[in-house]
């Protein structure tokens, strides 16, 4: 018997698979039903040797371009938010159908960037979904775009797929495109070569993307996939990004698509969501000493150090911590409303528990609710979006 050469894939017992709206649709933008039973196939052949699935599945605003009489994607929130809220049980219909076929049960689990922030309801999300698939339930996991915000939302399902296989202890990530995996340069040029594996983040030096945004009705591309697959790596989890028609072969560990090895360990999931998914609302900008203690000794960040806050923002919100120059060196929760913060800069904790009572001797943000953003260039030429983080954000969950 010879063996996968990618074992780690073989051998994962929970699997979660993303694929986007380019991989689902037709020319026109709607939704092919033969891709849909396709994919369907693909996982079932999985599922049958006892792996648990989770499908993180993009398609909803797409599914609802036909029904509503729309020319074609939507670009105001409020008209996406309608077509989602028309194609989602359209999409969830479809796949229950053709998973029926393999004897398998469907769930739908809609999702939303503050459910993977907060604690009581990402737990509530992990021991969702932890239940359907005790229950044989494959799970549909997709953006609760019906009610999401441009201020707080993923921003594409790859990144959404990866913090999934956080939530759920996942041993591998797929991530399906209409490409067939990363190139060295954009795939429709004569000579661009496949990378078929990315071992650490060196390897990803010197490699030009494209921009982030995908083509026709989905929203994500090679960047974002990039970025999610590094999300996922560095959370200990094994990722292979390949075209949708390679989901069989991806599946099963044989050398399809790009695969990306796990680099790190398994860390709490409100900290990577705070390195990879949050949206800061505010800034607060600190002193030298300040930067130094947080970043280089990792201590709580206090009101002596703080020089400057921008922003509205209220207690428990995410804010990106920057140096002198604005330079973003964390992101953290923040203990206090921005209002109150301008009568607390400079001053020592000791100072304010006498002036103003003792419910104000605590940290602006505490270390354990604070992410390091270290700082890596980008494969796409922009400035990073703290890739090497999750080997710096804390000890794993038990």
């Amino acid at each position: 018997m010879t063996t996968p050469a990618r074992a780690d894939i073989a051998a994962a017992r929970r699997i979660v698979v993303k694929v986007g709206s380019s991989s689902l649709t037709t020319a026109d933008g709607s939704i092919d039903d033969d891709r849909i039973v396709t994919l369907a196939d693909s996982l079932a052949e999985r599922a049958s040797t006892g792996t648990h699935l989770v499908l993180v599945s993009s398609g909803a605003i797409a599914a609802g371009i036909a029904p509503l009489g729309l020319p074609g994607r939507p670009r105001d929130l409020a008209t996406q938010q309608a077509a989602a809220s028309v194609g989602q049980g359209l999409l969830i219909a479809r796949y229950a159908a053709a998973f029926a076929r393999h004897g398998m049960r469907t769930g739908q689990v809609l999702l939303s960037a503050d459910d993977l922030m907060r604690r009581a309801h990402y737990r509530n999300a992990q021991r969702t979904l932890d239940r359907l698939l005790d229950l044989g339930v494959l799970p549909i996991v997709n953006e609760n775009d019906t009610v999401a915000t441009d201020e707080i939302r993923f921003g594409d399902n790859d990144r959404l797929a990866a913090l999934v296989a956080h939530v759920t202890r996942a041993g591998a990530l797929i991530l399906l495109s209409d490409v067939d995996g990363l190139y060295d340069e954009d795939p429709r040029h004569p000579g661009a070569r496949r990378i078929t594996e990315v071992r650490d983040h060196a390897d990803l030096d010197g490699i030009r993307i494209g921009g982030s945004r995908g083509t026709g009705p989905g929203t994500g591309g090679m960047a974002t996939k990039v970025d999610s697959a590094v999300i996922a790596t560095g959370a200990g989890i094994p990722t292979v990004v390949a075209g949708a028609a390679d989901a069989a072969a991806a599946l099963a560990g044989e050398p399809a698509g790009t695969y990306f090895a796990a680099t790190g360990r398994r860390p709490r999931t409100r900290l990577l969501w705070l390195a990879h998914a949050a949206v800061a609302v505010g800034r607060l900008r600190l002193d030298g000493g300040a930067v130094e203690a947080i970043v280089a000794r990792r201590a709580s960040l206090l009101p002596a150090g703080i020089t400057g806050v921008e922003g509205t923002f209220d207690a428990g919100d995410p804010v990106d911590l920057c140096d002198g120059d604005g330079q973003v060196v964390a992101r953290g929760l923040v203990n206090y409303d921005a209002s109150e913060i301008p009568v607390l800069m400079g001053r020592s904790t000791r100072w304010l528990a006498r002036e103003r009572g003792h419910e104000y001797e605590r940290e602006v943000v505490h270390r354990d609710d604070m992410v390091i953003l270290a700082a890596s260039p980008r494969v796409d030429g922009q400035r990073a979006r703290a890739t090497r983080a999750s080997s710096q954000i804390g000890s794993p969950e038990g």
